[in-house]
């Protein structure tokens, strides 16, 4: 199953997560929005087209992230992760439990779902890289 996300930062340097609800596989894990890649649709494609059916707002895609496979009992997931800014509208809980910002030194303290886990330190390592760089 391919499966493109969203890294959806705001002014304040946090990251969107979204809760997954209870009713569907992975109740109750964290995850960064997103969903399926349909037949004959670009990645790109796809994730702005979830975004706005899951959240109700559009996104600008900004830059690719190394891609993730996990296998899962339901079947193999690959998971192509983007950086992306919000353009219009603000994200509204339509398909998932619950919707949060997060900052980085918070990110481990929620129950992600096993394939969006590798992605956690290229977000907290992102983070400090800019930390350092301010400082200089």
């Amino acid at each position: 199953m391919h499966v493109v996300c969203a890294i959806i930062t705001d002014a304040a340097g946090r990251v969107l997560a979204a809760r997954r609800p209870h009713d569907k596989a992975l109740p109750g894990k964290w995850e960064f929005p997103g969903g399926k890649v349909e037949t004959d649709e670009e990645p790109i494609e796809a994730l702005e087209r979830e975004i706005l059916e899951e959240l109700g707002c559009c996104i600008r895609v900004d830059a690719p992230l190394p891609p993730v496979e996990h296998d899962y009992p339901h079947g193999r997931v690959v998971l192509q992760p983007y950086r992306a800014t919000l353009t219009a509208g603000f994200p509204e809980c339509r398909e998932h439990a619950e919707l949060r910002w997060v900052a980085a030194a918070d990110i481990d303290g929620l129950d992600w779902a096993e394939a969006d886990v590798p992605l956690l330190p290229v977000l907290k390592q992102g983070k400090a890289a800019a930390r350092k760089k301010r400082n200089r």
